[in-house]
């Protein structure tokens, strides 16, 4: 099936007497998958089987080789730590010293990172600017905690650090395997990529990350990683601050979920979230990647399937149809979704 219209944005000139008549001027296309804990298709949108790159959804499932070790009792982990092993997180005061925490207990330090340097992304989601005298390391990267979690591997299982992120490395063909193995398909059937941190990141069918998801929100009630899981998804929902960051998206749908969704954004505008009291899993992807048309995708998701109460509503009301503005403040128009998902089941 191909992908179809999923989001526009649109520009006017509002006149303060009447409403605001807005007209499309960019639509973007793109797939939604929803799937229950045996991973049978309920609803979709598109094509939901669209191929698609993981990107940073991907992250508790990198760290689950990890988990089936035992390693955070191994090396003394705390539930906040291990919420940091499936971060993309802001860089914040907290981040850091989690993640340091992590490294110090594991006897490595920043320096052993190998996802190289960015600018902390809490400065781009709180409208301010970085210090021009800025100093970032490895450990201001957002994919610093699950890069820790990597080292934290190699050390339970005496593996070089070096090179931990090449694809022949030992930790990453487990992390392949085990990935291949949790969602039934060959590792050779996963189209492999290079991730901006410079990991291996895998493709697979939308359909399947979002089965990845359903299970995950069901925790310790999956029939074969159960432990796992639980283990992963309760400390997503415990701190969602620390797998994400201030003014936030996944902060903000983890907290509206109240401990009943589990959720992570990847780059190039994927999303998936498991609802553990629904037993489904919910994936979507935006084929160009841009990230400003998926927020509403996935509000009209939670919508369409009848997952948004008055409480919610509220809390998630700024993704449901953002306004645009121009520099002066001025709104332009806005962003507004154009699918109805389809009932397969």
């Amino acid at each position: 099936m191909p992908v179809i219209p999923l989001a526009a944005t649109t520009r006017g000139y509002p006149d303060t007497a009447h409403l605001p008549d807005y007209a499309i001027e960019n639509v973007h296309l793109g797939s939604v998958a929803v799937v229950d804990t045996s991973g049978r298709l309920l609803w979709s949108a598109g094509d939901p089987d669209y191929p698609t790159f993981t990107r940073s959804a991907l992250k508790p499932f990198q760290a689950l080789p990890f988990i089936l070790a035992d390693g955070p009792a191994r090396f003394g982990l705390s539930g906040d730590e291990v919420a940091l092993l499936c971060a993309s997180h802001s860089g914040e005061d907290k981040h850091l010293a989690g993640v340091s925490s992590i490294l110090s207990k594991i006897g490595l330090d920043p320096g052993h990172l190998e996802c190289g340097c960015a600018v902390p992304l809490h400065y781009e989601f709180t409208g301010q600017k970085p210090p021009p005298d800025g100093h970032w390391t490895p450990l201001h990267h957002n994919c610093s905690g699950k890069h820790s979690g990597f080292l934290a591997w190699c050390r339970l299982h005496d593996a070089p650090t070096a090179g931990y992120v090449e694809r022949a490395h030992p930790l990453q063909q487990a992390v392949r395997a085990t990935l291949a193995e949790t969602i039934g398909m060959a590792p050779d059937a996963m189209p492999v990529g290079l991730d901006g941190c410079s990991a291996p990141n895998y493709a697979m069918p939308l359909s399947r990350l979002a089965h990845l998801y359903a299970r995950l929100a069901h925790g310790p009630k999956d029939p074969k990683l159960g432990g796992a899981l639980g283990t992963l998804r309760d400390a997503m929902i415990a701190r969602p601050d620390l797998v994400s960051g201030e003014e936030r998206t996944d902060l903000h749908w983890m907290t509206a979920g109240g401990g009943d969704w589990v959720t992570k954004i990847g780059a190039d505008a994927v999303q998936a979230i498991g609802i553990r009291s629904a037993g489904i899993g919910i994936a979507i992807k935006i084929v160009d990647g841009n990230v400003r048309a998926l927020h509403p995708a996935v509000y009209a998701v939670l919508d369409q399937l009848g997952l948004l109460n008055a409480a919610r509503r509220e809390m998630l009301e700024r993704y449901r149809q953002p306004a645009i503005k121009n520099a002066r403040g001025a709104v332009a128009g806005d962003i507004r979704t154009l699918f109805k998902l389809t009932r397969q089941a």
